[in-house]
Formats: C-alpha cells, sequence, structure tokens
C-alpha cells in the first residue's frame, strides 16, 4: 500500500512539474484554458506555464517551502464582494508564509465566473488550488490540511512584504521580457565605529 501511495506521489509530481497550459477560444467566442493541446480550428491559441514556480518566494524562502511552491503552486480565486473568508484565507497563508498567486473573479483584469468554474469545479469563492487540488470555501483547518498535503510546512516564517508582493502578482506570459531588477543600495554601516 506504501508503494502504492509513493507511487501516485511520483505520478503527480511529473504530472506538474511539466505542466503547460493553453488558452484558446473557440468557434463560438468562448475562451478555453485547457492543460492538452487546442484543436487546429481554435482561435486565438497562447501556450502559458501553468502556475510557473517564479510566484514562490525565491531563495530567501526555506528549501521545503520552495519545493512545495514548485511542485504545488497556490493559487487563490476571490473577488471583490468575498469579504471575510477570502480575507481570512489570504491572511492564514502569509502567517504560514506560503507564497500564492491570487485570482480576482469578476473584476476587469481577472476572470469570469465560468471560467472559474471550469478550472476549479466551484462557483463561489474563496476556491485555493493546492497543485490540482481544490478546496472550496474558506475553513481554517480544511486550508491547512490542504497545505500539508501540498508539502508547505505548518510553521514556516512569514514571507516578507517583497516576497508576498511578487507572488501575489500576476505570472508574466512566457514572451514577454523580464525586467532587470534595480541595484539595490548598499548598507550603510552601524554602530559606534561607523565611518561618518
Amino acid at each position: 500500500m506504501r508503494r502504492l501511495a509513493i507511487a501516485v506521489a511520483a505520478m503527480l509530481v511529473a504530472a506538474t512539474a511539466g505542466a503547460q497550459m493553453y488558452r484558446w477560444v473557440d468557434k463560438d467566442g468562448k475562451v478555453h484554458y485547457t492543460d492538452t493541446p487546442p484543436p487546429a480550428a481554435a482561435k486565438s491559441a497562447e501556450k502559458r506555464a501553468a502556475a510557473p514556480a517564479s510566484t514562490s518566494a525565491g531563495p530567501a524562502a526555506p528549501y521545503a517551502v520552495q519545493q512545495a511552491a514548485k511542485n504545488f503552486p497556490v493559487v487563490v480565486y476571490t473577488s471583490p464582494s468575498c469579504g471575510q473568508p477570502c480575507t481570512d484565507g489570504k491572511a492564514l497563508l502569509v502567517a504560514r508564509g506560503v507564497p500564492y498567486r491570487e485570482i480576482a473573479v469578476g473584476s476587469e483584469s481577472g476572470m469570469s465566473k465560468e471560467e472559474m468554474t471550469k478550472a476549479t469545479g466551484s462557483d463561489g469563492v474563496p476556491v485555493m488550488m493546492v497543485g490540482r487540488s481544490a478546496t472550496r470555501g474558506f475553513e481554517t483547518e480544511m486550508w491547512h490540511n490542504a497545505l500539508d498535503a501540498g508539502g508547505y510546512p505548518r510553521i514556516a516564517p512569514p514571507l516578507s512584504a517583497q516576497a508576498q508582493k511578487a507572488a501575489a502578482a500576476p505570472a508574466a506570459k512566457a514572451d514577454e521580457p523580464k525586467a532587470e531588477p534595480a541595484p539595490a543600495e548598499p548598507e550603510k554601516p552601524k554602530g559606534p565605529y561607523a565611518p561618518k
């Protein structure tokens, strides 16, 4: 039984590690998000990386968090009218040090409710995706269990504000050039013997 569980876990990791997503429009104008290539008749097909690891906390995060974010990225679907459940869910992720990407359903930059239903199997928010596993609604222990299953440590240092901002930012398209970060100013020496 244990060997079967290890084999299934290895297959899931392999499947999510090389996951590729496609966005395409059918003849009726409906937008589809799939992990299989679109049909030949599809209009405006785009190849996208599925929840890239770039939304992780980066090299400053503990190794266990980096690995979990790479293998089981967290995406949270919210809406402007969600209220306390969405706020509590995001606060839990921040307190636990889990990098995540937020998708606002119904906003002009987000996705439609129909697209969310196709992606998550739910038409209500919040929905937390840990890899391909959906957790619908917010209940503290339910979210903790889903994150435990994804390999996120229960006790982790919280993400810095900059790392959380990077994690919550929308993922860049694969073909967009990445901007170089501005060079950081060197830290000035402190203490009684520091030059003045």
